[in-house]
């Protein structure tokens, strides 16, 4: 006898909430969902003593994440001279976006 379990569509098939933070004010929508290979990427990358390869993981995470206008914003926002944000805070965001896409709220499903 052989060993099978089939997992279907690879996850949840209902509907997930958008997402989206704000620095400096302004707005920046995510897509709502990406690959668990991404997140298993991201946590094995971001474990490296190397700076250089963490800079490069966060900056593919945000650009996996980020609808392309907001990134295009965000990109233009971390490179105001006046508008320093930290090492710090980038980390928070990218930590409280993998706990959102990890752990995603579904939509509610609507009664027959």
């Amino acid at each position: 006898m052989t060993r099978f379990k089939d997992f279907g569509n690879g996850g949840e098939t209902t509907p997930a909430l958008p997402i989206s933070f704000k620095l400096w004010g302004e707005e920046f929508h995510c897509v709502t969902s990406i690959q668990g290979k991404l997140l298993l990427e991201i946590v094995s990358d971001s474990a490296s003593d190397d700076p250089a390869k963490s800079a490069l993981v966060m900056d593919k995470f945000f650009t996996a994440v980020l609808k392309p206008e907001s990134k295009e914003r965000f990109d233009t926002l971390l490179s105001d001279p006046e508008k320093i944000t930290t090492l710090d805070t980038l980390g928070e965001i990218v930590a409280w976006l993998m706990e959102e896409y990890s752990n995603r709220p579904k939509e509610p499903s609507t009664a027959s």
